[in-house]
């Protein structure tokens, strides 16, 4: 008898525990909302299976379905070769975080290895299925409508302003390419930033005539032209091959503070092509993204259309968030982080959505996630309630 009413009493703690976050005010039938303790128990659930549109925690999935496929320790290549006629090819393989920063440097290692002078730079982005636009895109000029490609620089964008009367370059190491000083008159913008577009490969030569300008700072003469090619260079010596100096978890760290689509869109890709073959596609890149939340996860609902969130067309359950949360436990460093709240938001017009881990006690974490599906919502009043609830009745 004593030991049911000791059974008792601990049913009732843990029950009122539990039953405190019962109290958070302002959820809807457009929201949901799921909160487990470090055991992984039920704390609180609002609408846990309904189909919702994530956003961008969607990347929460895309970087773990990265980690299972390519590994913690890849880092994306880019080959380049030197045929018989002194042609310079430069083939890519999705690298997201090709920069201005990593192509100066890049450059001066190739100038100590290819002749003083070369004719043509051949761009073979043939690794991708051509520099693709992601469902959910538009054709603004936002960077997050930024095109995707297997070779791509400055995550195909340009950052620009006005000086002095005329037209420069934002950014001290990246140059003011003549390509792209055209492209911003026609904008008619004065200062921002421009997507390059897809129409006309515009992103792969644009990272070719960024390749031009380094070398040429190098000392090495470009007698020929720019120009891409369809099919691989028959006959060309491999002179050097770039690892980038980011190792998945950096790329997956800045992917989730920035929260950069083409970043994102970019590991879906290679995913795919790593599971099925290049060229990669939109297609292999989903197929190997379901299967992961699928048959590793246990996500068995889950409608995935890109890997960004991006796309109204995707969705997910915050149970199915809980899951994936569970799997990405080791990496929730990589999150941004507040007030012990370790996170990652999602917005799109009509949608605000927020998940991630609250640390109660030093290494006790309980999850959350936390979608709202309605015009004029925010996250912040709920989840000021979650930690009020927490940080009051956790054990």
């Amino acid at each position: 008898m004593l030991a049911t009413l000791v059974g008792l009493l601990c049913l009732l703690a843990v029950t009122r525990a539990h039953a405190a976050p019962q109290n958070i005010k302002g959820l809807g039938s457009q929201d949901a909302l799921l909160v487990l303790d470090p055991t992984g128990q039920v704390v609180f659930s609002h609408n846990p299976d309904r189909p919702m549109v994530p956003a961008s925690t969607l990347k929460v999935l895309t970087s773990l379905a990265a980690f299972h496929y390519l590994g913690a320790d890849y880092r994306f290549p880019t080959d380049f070769f030197l045929d018989a006629d002194h042609n310079l090819v430069i083939k890519g393989y999705g690298d997201p975080l090709l920069i201005s920063e990593i192509i100066a440097p890049l450059a001066r290692e190739l100038a100590v290895r290819l002749p003083s002078e070369i004719h043509d730079i051949l761009l073979d982005g043939t690794y991708f299925e051509g520099p693709q636009t992601m469902p959910g895109v538009s054709t603004s000029t936002n960077p997050y409508d930024a095109p995707i490609g297997a070779l791509c620089a400055n995550f195909n964008t340009v950052f620009f302003t006005h000086a002095d009367g005329r037209l420069q370059s934002a950014e001290e190491q990246t140059p003011l390419l003549p390509m792209v000083a055209e492209r911003i008159r026609r904008s008619g913008l004065k200062e921002g930033r421009i997507v390059l577009s897809p129409d006309q490969d515009e992103p792969t030569r644009y990272v070719g005539q960024l390749f031009r300008y380094f070398l040429e700072r190098e000392g090495v003469v470009v007698r020929g032209e720019v120009r891409l090619v369809t099919n691989p260079v028959s006959g060309a010596s491999l002179v050097y091959r770039q690892l980038s100096p980011y190792r998945l978890p950096q790329v997956v760290q800045r992917l989730l503070e920035y929260s950069n689509n083409f970043t994102a869109n970019q590991l879906l890709m290679a995913m795919g092509a790593w599971c099925y073959g290049p060229p990669a596609t939109l297609d292999k890149g989903v197929r190997a993204l379901t299967a992961y939340a699928r048959d590793v996860v246990g996500v068995q609902q889950g409608v995935f259309v890109e890997g960004s969130g991006i796309s109204r067309r995707n969705r997910l359950s915050v149970r199915d968030m809980a899951l994936i949360l569970s799997h990405f436990r080791p990496h929730f460093h990589l999150m941004t982080s507040k007030n012990r709240e370790f996170y990652k938001t999602g917005t799109l017009k009509g949608v605000r959505t927020r998940v991630g881990y609250i640390e109660v006690q030093s290494g006790q974490f309980y999850s959350f996630a936390l979608f709202r599906n309605r015009p004029g919502s925010t996250t912040d009043p709920v989840m000021r309630q979650v930690h009020r609830a927490l940080s009051a009745h956790s054990p």
